[in-house]
Parts: C-alpha cells; structure tokens; sequence
C-alpha cells in the first residue's frame, strides 16, 4: 500500500514547475508500478497551453476553476469547470485555456517518469520500452 501527501511532495523532484506557468505534482509514476501515472497540474488564471499527447492517453478531472478546452483538430471548444472530466483517447491535439486558477486531476497511461516537460509538438517524450 503507498500513502501519498501532496505536501510532502512539494520542492522534491516530485514537483514539477514548467517554464511555461502550469506546475504538477506527480503521485504515482513508472517507478511506482501501477500501470499509469497520477498526477496534479495548476494551470495559472490566464494560461493558454498547447498540448499533443502523441505517445500517452490522458484523464484528467478538473475539481477547480474553469477554462475551456479547444479540440486543434476539430475546433471544437469545451467549457471545462468542477466536476468536468475530459478524456484525449485519441492523441487529441488540444489547447487547454484557464480562464482562473485550474486545478487538475490527471492520469496517463502509459505512465511517466516524472520529469517530462512539453516537446515543441506539446508532447512528452515516448516512454523507453
């Protein structure tokens, strides 16, 4: 069994702070075992973060703010707010844009191991086999 605390996170390698603005605090990674990776994100009041996450499937469970989310290859925009879970099972090429303080929920599978930062596509390097 693993017990998590957010706060116990914070400054370690563990927490993530993109040059970009968003900031993600990663639970569970590769190392961990379970198959995918757990993570929150903070997106700033204003972020407008493009995102293409060609070698990973994501869930994400918005429980704070609200943006929208636009679709890059259909146009379609989606208003994003508590209790909105959004689901990229297509390696869909996205924008997420916070209108204020977002905070997310996030799993991906296949896991990563940490440290990713966005490539100039918005995707995270493909995880090693």
């Amino acid at each position: 069994m693993k017990i998590i605390r957010t706060e116990d996170l914070r400054g370690t390698d563990r927490e993530v702070v993109s040059p970009d603005g968003w900031t993600s605090v990663r639970w569970l990674l590769a190392k961990d075992g379970m198959g995918f990776s757990f993570h929150e994100t903070t997106f700033p009041p204003g972020l407008e973060f493009d995102m293409w996450y060609k070698h990973h499937f994501e869930a994400v469970f918005c429980y704070q703010g609200e943006g929208t989310i636009v679709n890059r290859d259909t146009g379609e925009e989606f208003e994003i707010r508590p209790g909105t879970v959004y689901a990229l099972d297509n390696h869909d090429r996205h924008t997420l844009k916070a209108k204020t303080e977002m905070k997310l929920v996030c799993a991906f599978n296949p896991p990563v191991t940490g440290r990713e930062i966005h490539d100039e596509d918005g995707a995270y390097v493909p995880p090693e086999d």
